[in-house]
């Protein structure tokens, strides 16, 4: 998966693999082997190449087919949004939702806390 989104990016964006080579500071060759499957990047590079292409790194791997990921702002709005539907949510019935509330909370608070 990820030889062939790199690829794919490359080729979007009309580069050579000589200019991918000279931005990661490697031979062509070197490059070349990541799109063809024959060497993995190390983390650094991933989320090097992630940077340049503005794509997620789960993107690159094949973890998720969305090719867009949020930037912070647009995360902390939908925090923000998922908070108000969960305070109605639980005002409609607060003693049989406590426990997922309180899951939910602590997904939330335990996101906010890695930034």
């Amino acid at each position: 998966m990820f030889p062939d989104r790199l690829k794919e990016l490359r080729i979007e964006k009309k580069l050579t693999q000589q200019e991918m080579a000279d931005f990661l500071g490697i031979t062509r060759q070197g490059y070349a082997k990541y799109e063809n499957g024959q060497a993995e990047t190390d983390l650094e590079t991933l989320k090097k190449l992630a940077n340049f292409f503005d794509v997620s790194t789960d993107y690159l791997t094949g973890n998720t087919d969305d090719i867009e990921f949020m930037t912070d702002e647009e995360i902390n709005e939908e925090i923000k949004k998922i908070t108000k539907e969960l305070n109605v949510w639980y005002k409609e019935d607060p003693k049989s939702k406590r426990d997922e509330l309180e899951t939910l909370r602590d997904i939330i608070r335990a996101y906010t806390k890695k930034k």
